[in-house]
């Protein structure tokens, strides 16, 4: 763990969004550190409260890959922050720190019960590294903050632990105007006890959230099986599992949904990589090049690689009778059992109705196969989804999507090749998906007979840097609030497809005797 330097009020620093991504360096020699913690107040002085910060992460550079990628400098990420907390929050005195998970933050919090601290801030900067857990038992009010496309993981599966648990010293804030945040921390200053901290920070984020626009979109004909037919063609599908099991494992899709999932090494699929035909991996290649508007960080060399791998999954697949493969890429690649990332290959067997789905996730590769024999090919793409209350959007972030949103028939959306995010290696997709038209995000639980639904329009394409490349951007149909309260028990991914799928997929449901949970 490690201190920083702590920087006050800079009148030339607004806090808005601009100044969150900007910085302030005009204003950089007039930074203060204050030594008295001491307020003015007329002709008084008061004792200012006192609030650590703890950004929570790997490290100052990060060190390895991981949301938002690897060698990310959070150093003048923190000092803007910490400066907009105290040119914003003046009676407040904030008292930055690093911490990297619960020994670390359990040893700040043990040294803070002589040293007068009043709550704290905790910026959750890398996904998973566990520290407001440890911030919330001490009993202190804990104001949780996301740094978006960095720690939203960690942040949106943490924070439903808490409502569900019903902590009334935890309140939260994801947004992408860092001035929010700067307005919930004055929540400090106006409870008189921690149990009324969570409800202050609610009304600052539901008076700060987006008002709802409206769910109105454009024509979409869908041709869908009956629940019937659905099931028939179930028993007829095939999931490839390469590098593990996959994600709750393959008897409740086998014993729920019908369909059959089969293991295989990783050595199959990398023996059909090396044996791929060369000509047609470059063929394949300049196909994605003359799709792609355009091709940033990745060479030629590597987007015939990807073709090759491309190529070989898909004859694997044939081999095996299977239209679903999901691959645990990263252990994978980072283990050197594969040499290309699959994601591009991933990309275009979705285009053509099959699935190919990241990460070994077993719950959302069968929820694809599902969608995809539901509506003729339409797969829907698995995502690390992030939620801006600035915008009032949920925002569909991965390296992987199809850029045929309405089926393997359907028209094109451009695309761009551009490196894995998350170690700025290989090559991956960003999908510009076509904005104005009604999503169906879910998640088929076989695990636990459940069916997780939620839907909304989608509006826009995020292309912020950090985190996975697709960022289609989405206005819930719904309540945004609730939409943060069902991560912790079925996990960070989700599956969004192209349509309005309320109907049947409720349908479906009942005919499984399965829970539905609307989550928004």
């Amino acid at each position: 763990m490690s201190e920083l330097h702590e920087l006050s009020g800079c009148v030339c620093c607004p806090m808005n969004r601009r100044s969150f991504v900007a910085g302030c360096a005009t204003c950089a020699g007039a930074m203060l550190i204050p030594t008295t913690g001491l307020l003015a107040a007329g002709d008084k002085m008061k004792k200012k409260k006192r609030v650590r910060i703890l950004y929570s992460l790997h490290a100052d550079v990060q060190p390895r890959p991981d949301w938002p990628n690897i060698g990310f400098d959070f150093k003048p990420v923190m000092q803007r922050m910490t400066t907009a907390l105290a040119a914003g929050c003046p009676e407040i005195e904030f008292i930055p720190t690093t911490a990297t998970g619960p020994e670390q933050a359990q040893a700040i919090i043990e040294k803070d019960k002589t040293a007068n601290i009043d709550g704290y801030l905790v910026m959750q900067m890398n996904c998973w590294n566990r520290v407001v857990q440890t911030a919330v038992a001490s009993g202190k009010p804990v104001l949780y903050a996301d740094f978006q496309y960095a720690g939203s993981g960690g942040f949106l599966v943490y924070s439903a632990g808490f409502l569900r648990r019903g902590a009334k010293n935890f309140g939260f804030i994801g947004s992408s105007q860092f001035a929010h945040v700067v307005e919930a921390a004055k929540c400090f200053l106006t409870i008189e006890k921690p149990e009324q901290f969570a409800d202050a920070v609610a009304k600052v984020r539901k008076a700060n959230t987006k008002v709802p626009g409206s769910q109105e979109c454009k024509p979409d004909k869908m041709e869908l099986l009956s629940p019937s037919q659905w099931k028939e063609k179930m028993k007829k599908s095939k999931i490839l599992t390469v590098g593990g099991k996959g994600w709750r494992g393959p008897q409740p899709v086998i014993e729920e949904l019908g369909v059959q999932v089969i293991e295989i090494p990783y050595a199959e699929v990398n023996d059909a990589w090396k044996n791929a035909d060369k000509e047609e991996s470059k063929q394949v290649a300049g196909k994605w090049e003359k799709r792609a508007a355009k091709i940033e960080g990745v060479s030629h060399d590597e987007i015939v690689n990807s073709a090759a791998m491309y190529l070989g999954m898909k004859d694997v697949m044939k081999k095996r009778g299977a239209d679903a493969i999901t691959i645990n890429c990263l252990g994978g690649f980072y283990g050197k059992h594969i040499h290309a990332y699959p994601c591009l290959g991933f990309h275009e067997l979705c285009n053509e109705g099959l699935v190919g789905a990241c990460e070994c996730d077993l719950v959302s590769t069968a929820t694809m196969v599902s969608l995809k024999n539901l509506t003729g090919g339409r797969t829907g793409f698995i995502s690390d989804p992030v939620i801006d209350f600035a915008t009032r959007q949920i925002i569909y972030a991965h390296c992987v999507a199809h850029n045929r949103a309405f089926g393997p028939q359907g028209e094109e959306n451009p695309i761009e090749i551009l490196s894995h995010s998350e170690d700025r290696a290989g090559a991956s997709v960003r999908s510009l998906l076509p904005s104005g038209y009604m999503t169906t995000t879910i998640e088929l639980a076989a695990h636990q007979k459940e069916l997780l639904f939620h839907r909304g329009k989608s509006v826009g394409n995020n292309l912020e840097d950090r985190a996975c490349r697709t960022k289609l951007a989405v206005e819930p149909d719904g309540d945004i609030e609730k939409l943060m309260t069902e991560w912790d028990r079925f996990g960070w991914h989700r599956v969004t497809v192209y349509g309005d799928l309320k109907e049947p997929l409720f349908e479906i449901a009942k005919m499984l005797n399965w829970k539905i949970t609307e989550e928004a």
